[in-house]
């Protein structure tokens, strides 16, 4: 049992948003080769837009296996974000840095053997000891 609960009407809309936004970026997600079979599919998935249940039909039918495997791992991804985000200190948090900071803090967390939050709280630490 996933610690995660499936929400069927959110999840097809999610896996809608998905196909679609991998097809606006010019992926072909279908199982199909013949432009004509790829562009009636592609119009029947995006027709399914106020009805994202059918979406679950259309995979069945249209999508092909890779992109099956990585529609699923997005959506496991997508819906433990969305019951983690329910709880304050399960929520992702994001930071905005300069790659160049990045880098920096990550070969630290490398050399140290840790995450980056807790290197982050390992130099707030140091800092507030005035040990660094």
């Amino acid at each position: 049992m996933s610690k995660y609960q499936q929400l069927e009407n959110l999840e097809c809309g999610w896996k809608w948003n998905y196909l679609t936004n991998k097809i606006l970026t010019g992926c072909n997600v279908t199982k199909w080769i013949d432009s004509s079979e790829i562009e009636s599919s592609v119009a029947k998935l995006k027709a399914m837009e106020s009805e994202p249940v059918n979406v679950l039909d259309w995979i069945i039918g249209n999508l092909n296996q890779e992109h099956e495997r990585k529609l699923n791992q997005a959506i496991r991804a997508k819906r433990k974000r969305h019951f983690n985000a329910e709880q304050r200190h399960t929520k992702k948090k994001s930071v905005d840095l300069d790659y160049a900071v990045w880098q920096k803090l990550s070969e630290r967390s490398q050399s140290l053997g840790a995450t980056l939050s807790e290197t982050i709280e390992l130099l707030i630490e140091d800092k507030d000891t005035g040990s660094l």
